[in-house]
């Protein structure tokens, strides 16, 4: 697996991911000293509405120019915007203009980026899952570090030097990339409106992927876009501690994932999901450190188990020459919902207790495992690559099936 296109881009996606690790904690203790929790709240959903906007056209100039080439400019976009906003903390306290702008072009750029990161996984790798799974870990570990890091800065040297460190991980990323070898696509000539009638096409007639996004606006709304937010606000100052043992998690999810090869993957998935429900349960509950720590563990090796699964099958399951397309409509649509959590998150303290809230995020937690499971074509969706040009998944000796 460890060719030399899979090591550079294993690199890229490593360091842009340890720079994006550091940005929730980096916001919600710099940006919310200033703005309070609103604000934080604000800019994250400025950022993930205006990622969702852009994302389906990114899908489509991915499919066109090749994934890399996209990636590498919104690298590039990314450098400017957080050297931005670290010269603007060189004050003290940035015009909170300014955060809204900085968040709006970074989330557009990384809306651009973000319908490639799939499509180049099976051009660099030949064993989807066990790629998917390595790189899993890596954001584990660069989330394992990259909060305490943020935490430790922020305290340390100031906001100043996150946002200066966040800048140079987008460029070293983009240079890796520049490095990277792969085939140009092949297009035949079409306007904007037929590619994007053509990835509804393929993202509608697979009732697994769309029953999925739904069930996952849900989660959005409800759990994970008001997380950061709520969370950091009842846990503190040891916020970064916590959500370096979500990162820990993750990397014990990905490990699983490498060995264990479902025959149904995403209703295996969905199963594993249900220990994500300690992350918001152990933080309504105001549970010690160690406790929070341990279910914030529990729910990272959850949530990565899933991830893979997922992430696998949309690779395996979409035909290459619209496989940016698909998977903008499926992330547009699956972050959507986050969005809408997190500027709700600063309204929704103001009117119910962010504790009493985070239980309601765990029984949630428990309804969307049980809603997946309850999706036939979820449950039933095979391993089985079921498109041409896509090498089967193979199944290392002594691993489960």
């Amino acid at each position: 697996m460890w060719t030399k296109n899979f090591t550079l881009y294993f690199g890229a996606r490593t360091i842009s991911l340890l720079g994006d690790a550091m940005m929730p904690v980096a916001s919600a203790l710099a940006i919310g000293k200033v703005h309070g929790i609103a604000g934080v709240g604000y800019v994250l959903a400025l950022w993930t509405a205006s990622a969702v906007l852009v994302m389906l056209f990114g899908g489509i100039v991915a499919d066109r120019i090749g994934a890399r080439r996209l990636m590498i400019g919104a690298d590039a976009v990314r450098v400017v915007t957080q050297g931005a906003v670290a010269v603007a903390f060189l004050d003290g306290a940035p015009p909170y203009a300014l955060l809204l702008v900085a968040a709006s072009v970074s989330g557009m750029a990384a809306g651009m980026f973000e319908p490639g990161v799939n499509g180049m996984v099976p051009l660099v790798a030949g064993d989807p899952q066990r790629a998917n799974a390595t790189l899993k870990i890596a954001e584990a570990v660069t989330q394992l570090a990259g909060p305490a890091l943020a935490g430790v800065l922020v305290v340390v040297a100031g906001p100043v030097v996150v946002y200066t460190v966040d800048a140079a991980t987008f460029l070293v990323s983009g240079a890796c990339l520049l490095l990277v070898r792969v085939a140009a696509p092949r297009t035949e000539p079409s306007d904007v409106l037929s590619d994007l009638r053509r990835g509804w096409r393929e993202f509608k007639a697979m009732s697994w992927m769309w029953s999925v996004i739904l069930v996952w606006v849900f989660w959005g709304v409800l759990v994970i876009g008001p997380s950061v937010p709520l969370s950091s606000q009842v846990i503190g100052a040891d916020y970064g501690w916590v959500m370096a043992a979500l990162g820990l998690g993750t990397v014990l999810g990905g490990l699983v994932a490498i060995r264990l090869r479902p025959g149904r993957p995403l209703a295996a998935g969905a199963v594993a999901l249900s220990g994500y429900a300690a992350v918001p349960l152990t933080v309504a509950l105001g549970l010690p450190l160690p406790l929070l720590m341990a279910g914030h563990l529990l729910g990272g090796c959850a949530s990565a188990f899933w991830s893979v699964m997922w992430s696998t099958s949309v690779q395996t399951q979409v035909a290459p020459d619209v496989v940016n397309r698909v998977n903008a409509y499926q992330v547009a649509g699956s972050v959507a919902g986050m969005a809408v959590g997190q500027a709700l998150a600063g309204p929704v303290a103001t009117l119910v207790e962010p504790r009493v809230f985070m239980l309601g995020s765990a029984l949630v937690t428990v309804g969307v495992v049980a809603a997946l499971l309850s999706i036939r074509p979820v449950r039933r969706l095979g391993r089985e690559p079921r498109v041409p040009g896509v090498l089967p998944i193979p199944v290392s000796a002594g691993s489960p099936t």
